[in-house]
Order: structure tokens, then sequence, then C-alpha cells
């Protein structure tokens, strides 16, 4: 199960809020739904079965930790990050005692959140799987080793991540914006396009030298994509 495998269910009444929980998670390669309030996610959670919920305590119409019950009561599973103003003791314990796993406190770093989130997965037996693959390309995301068939193939830390976002986002075009925010973050301010070309280029080459295999392909005017 790679991290674009995995769903998680946001209810949060705060617009601001859940867009950019949804921003934060669906870059780190989530699958999200995000939800205003606790309508329809009943329904919602009963014909997915996602793998991980964050939810609100102050929702409209029911109090998250109640739904949380109420679902915990029908027989669901799924892990639940409270994410909320509530920050009395008591408030923790009656969280916990409905059937959270894990409790957040607003405001709240997104980079904390996205490490709880790692962390209740992999306790949950739902992290992500170290290999990932892509036609015969093989990752192995905790020893940073590529393969291509069975060859090894020498990147660097640079390539290897370029090489992962492309694989984690088969057959769609990637615009080099999202490419320089993915690959380059926070280095990125004095960036040129070309620094792009070449990385890309110096990536197709390792992977597939006599380019019989076309594996990344420009898409005019646009990015990239792997196909």
């Amino acid at each position: 199960m790679t991290q674009k495998d995995i769903e998680i269910v946001v209810i949060e009444d705060e617009e601001d809020i859940l867009d950019l929980i949804e921003y934060h998670l669906t870059k780190d390669g989530y699958l999200v739904t995000g939800f205003l309030s606790t309508q329809n996610v009943e329904k919602f959670i009963e014909e997915e079965m996602p793998d991980l919920m964050i939810v609100d305590r102050n929702l409209p119409g029911v109090e998250g930790s109640l739904f949380v019950e109420h679902l915990r009561k029908q027989g669901f599973d799924i892990p639940v990050i409270f994410l909320t103003a509530k920050d009395k003791e008591s408030d923790l314990e009656e969280g916990f005692d409905r059937g959270g796993d894990d409790y957040m406190t607003k405001p709240f770093s997104y980079k904390e959140l996205l490490l709880r989130i790692k962390a209740l997965l992999r306790r949950s037996g739902k992290e992500q799987k170290e290999l990932v693959k892509f036609r015969d390309i093989t990752l192995n995301l905790q020893l940073r080793e590529a393969h291509v068939g069975n060859d090894p193939i020498e990147l660097t830390n640079l390539e290897f991540q370029l090489l992962y976002t492309f694989v984690k986002n088969p057959n769609m075009t990637l615009e080099r914006e999202y490419l320089r925010e993915e690959v380059w973050g926070d280095e990125s301010e004095n960036f040129h396009d070309k620094t792009i070309n070449v990385a890309i280029n110096r990536l197709k080459k390792k992977i597939d030298p006599s380019g019989a295999k076309n594996y990344i392909v420009p898409v005019w005017g646009v990015g990239y994509k792997i196909q």
C-alpha cells in the first residue's frame, strides 16, 4: 500500500482549515476527502472504508467525539485523530473514552499532524510499504534504492526524490511548479527552469540509457509525466 492508496477523511467545519489540511495531506501523497459536517460521512465510510479520520470536535449538528462514539457502536474501527480547541484534561479524556486514538489541539503544526498520521497508520498496520513500483521500476523508500528490472541504478538523493515524485503520480502530467516544490522545496528561491530540464535528462539517461523505454516525457508548455 503506497501513500497514494491511503485514504483519509477530514471533518472540519472551518473551510480555510479544511482546505489547508487537504492541501498538505494531498501534497504528502494521501488521498483525501473533506467534509464540513458529519452529514453523509457515515454513508461515505460504509462505501469507501477509509484508512484514517481527522475529526474536529466542534462541529455543527453533532459534537465530533459523539459522532465517533456512534461510529464505534456501529462497528467502525477506523483510526481517529481529534483536532480541536478543547484542551482541558477532561476534554482529552472524554475524546479518548469516546473512541479517539490521538488528539491535537488548535493551533497546530501541519508537520506534527503528518507525523502523527504516519505513526497512527503504522500502529494500525496501514502504513505505506517500503516498495513502490511502476512498470519495471522499483523504489525501496527505506533504503533509498532504485532498480530497473533486476539492475540497480545509482541515483543521487535529488534524482531519487524526482523519480519517486513521478512514480507516485503515474500517467499524470506534473507541472514544473509542482516538481519544484516536491523535489527542491525550500531551496528553490533562486530557481531556474533549466534546473528541472537538466535533472530530468540526467535521470532519464540513468534509468533508460538507450531511450527505448521512454518513461518520462515532456508535456509541451506544462511539465512532464511518467508513462
